[in-house]
């Protein structure tokens, strides 16, 4: 019996020719991390960097391959 891959937050995944960190889980959608760069404004100190996000729609995710997660190492800090 095959399992179908769910995708979670904090997974890094490839999806066709991309690669990068599960950074929002929808019923409908995830997006992909892709790329990071620093911020030149401080207009929402909270984010310190701009995100290239890809989506993913929840009929592609048979195609996610799941590589590893951070969930861990998030958690221990």
């Amino acid at each position: 019996m095959t399992t179908e891959y769910v995708p979670q937050l904090d997974d890094y995944v490839k999806w066709r020719t991309i690669e990068g960190w599960v950074y929002f889980v929808d019923s409908e959608y995830i997006t992909i991390e892709i790329a990071t760069k620093p911020k030149s404004d401080d207009l929402v100190p909270l984010h310190k960097k701009h995100h290239v996000l890809i989506v993913c729609h929840y009929w592609y995710w048979n195609e996610v391959k799941y590589i590893k997660n951070r969930r861990n190492e998030v958690e221990n800090g």
